[in-house]
C-alpha cells in the first residue's frame, strides 16, 4: 500500500517515508507508531482521512498535484470549499468546516517526511480572510437542558428495564458531571481496567470521584450526590451497575439479548448524542418548535451546556467542573446567566 492510500484508508502514515529498520529497532518502531495514534483522537484521525480524501478528489478533477504543499493550489481549494464547487453538487462549507479542513491538510503534509504547508502564504492567509470576512457566522448553539427538562427526560426512561437503568445513569453523571459524551462512555470501573479507558469512576460516601483524561490532561470531576434518590446520578450509577452486574472494564455497555443482557463492549460516543436527542424529542422539550427544529436542537453537548447554564455557584467551580482552561469558553456554554451584572455604564457615571 502506498503513502497515499494508507492515509485515503484511514490508517497514520509511517512517521517518515524510510527504508524499513533494522531488525532490533522494529520493536521500538511499531511502539512509535503507537504513540503516533495516541497523539489525536480516533473521531480526529477519521476527520483528517476524510478531509485529505476530499482534498485528493478534488485536485484529480482540476488536474492539479496534491504534492509537494503548494499555497497556491490550496489557496483555489478552499475558495471552491466556500463556493460549493469542491465536490459535484455540493453545499459552501462553513468557516469553521474550512478551517478544519485546512488544518487537516497541514498534518497530512507534516507527516508525509515533514512537508510542510505554510499557513501564512498569501495564497492561503488572504483568501481565508476574505473568506471569514464575507461568510463567517455567530455560532449556532445547541439548546441547553435544564434540570426541569432532564427531569421530564427520565421520565420516559424504562426503569424496570437494563437499557432504560443505563441511559437514566448516563444522562445524569453526564449532566452533573458536566461530561463530553467521548468522556462518558471512556469510563472503566477502576484504574487502569482497559486499554481504551479514558478515566474511571470511585464511589465515595458523599459521593462519585470521576478521573478524566481529556483535552486539557487528567483532570478529576467531583459529581456530589443528590437531594433525592429520584434524581441522584450516584444511585442512578450504583443501580445500573448493580443490575447489570458489571464489576471491572468499561462502565458502561451496549444491552443485547432483547433487553435482558449487557455485552462487553463499550458503547460508542455517538449513542450519547442520539440518546438526548431522543429523550428530549420524547419529553417535549421545546415543543413551542417544530418536530425537524427541535431534531436539530440537541446533542451530547445539551448535557454540558445545562450543567454550566443552570448551577448557581461561583462561575470558577464551573470552569473547573467543565475543564475549561479559560472562563471565557465556560461563558460561551452558559445560555442562561445574568449577562449585565457588572454595568459599565453605571460605573462610569453614566
Amino acid at each position: 500500500m502506498s503513502e497515499g492510500e494508507t492515509v485515503l484508508s484511514g490508517e497514520l502514515p509511517d512517521i517518515a517515508p524510510s527504508p524499513a529498520p533494522p531488525a532490533h529497532l522494529r520493536d521500538l518502531t511499531a511502539r512509535a507508531r503507537t504513540y503516533v495514534e495516541a497523539a489525536s483522537s480516533a473521531n480526529t484521525r477519521r476527520a483528517y482521512a476524510a478531509d485529505w480524501k476530499h482534498f485528493s478528489a478534488w485536485c484529480r478533477r482540476q488536474n492539479l498535484a496534491p504534492f509537494p504543499p503548494d499555497p497556491q493550489v490550496v489557496g483555489l481549494y478552499i475558495t471552491a470549499c466556500a463556493s460549493g464547487t469542491a465536490t459535484r453538487g455540493g453545499k459552501p462549507n462553513s468557516v469553521s468546516t474550512i478551517e478544519r479542513r485546512l488544518s487537516s491538510l497541514c498534518w497530512n503534509y507534516a507527516q508525509r517526511g515533514g512537508q510542510k504547508l505554510d499557513r501564512k502564504d498569501r495564497h492561503i492567509a488572504t483568501v481565508l480572510a476574505g473568506i471569514r470576512n464575507t461568510h463567517a457566522a455567530p455560532p449556532r448553539q445547541k439548546e441547553s437542558i435544564l434540570p426541569e427538562h432532564l427531569i421530564a427526560m427520565l421520565e420516559t426512561l424504562d426503569r424496570g428495564s437494563l437499557r432504560g437503568l443505563r441511559d437514566r445513569a448516563m444522562l445524569l453523571i453526564g449532566f452533573a458531571g458536566g461530561l463530553r459524551r467521548s468522556e462518558i462512555v471512556g469510563l472503566d470501573c477502576g484504574r487502569d481496567q482497559t486499554e481504551d479507558g479514558r478515566g474511571w469512576i470511585e464511589i465515595l460516601d458523599k459521593g462519585l470521584l470521576v478521573t478524566l483524561r481529556g483535552k486539557t490532561g487528567w483532570r478529576e470531576v467531583e459529581i456530589g450526590r443528590g437531594s433525592s434518590d429520584v434524581t441522584c446520578p450516584v444511585v442512578a450509577l450504583q443501580t445500573w451497575i448493580k443490575f447489570a452486574r458489571i464489576a471491572n472494564g468499561p462502565l458502561f455497555r451496549r444491552v443485547r439479548g432483547q433487553g435482558k443482557d449487557v455485552g462487553p463492549d463499550r458503547l460508542n460516543d455517538r449513542e450519547i448524542a442520539r440518546l438526548v436527542k431522543k429523550v428530549a424529542l420524547a419529553a417535549g422539550v421545546r415543543g413551542d418548535l417544530s418536530e425537524s427544529e427541535r431534531a436539530t436542537k440537541f446533542s451530547g453537548h445539551s448535557l454540558r451546556a445545562g450543567l454550566a447554564s443552570s448551577a448557581e455557584v461561583d462561575e470558577r467551580y464551573v470552569q473547573k467542573q467543565l475543564g475549561h482552561a479559560s472562563a471565557e469558553m465556560t461563558r460561551k456554554y452558559q445560555r442562561r446567566r445574568d449577562r449585565f451584572r457588572v454595568n459599565l455604564t453605571k460605573a462610569s457615571g453614566l
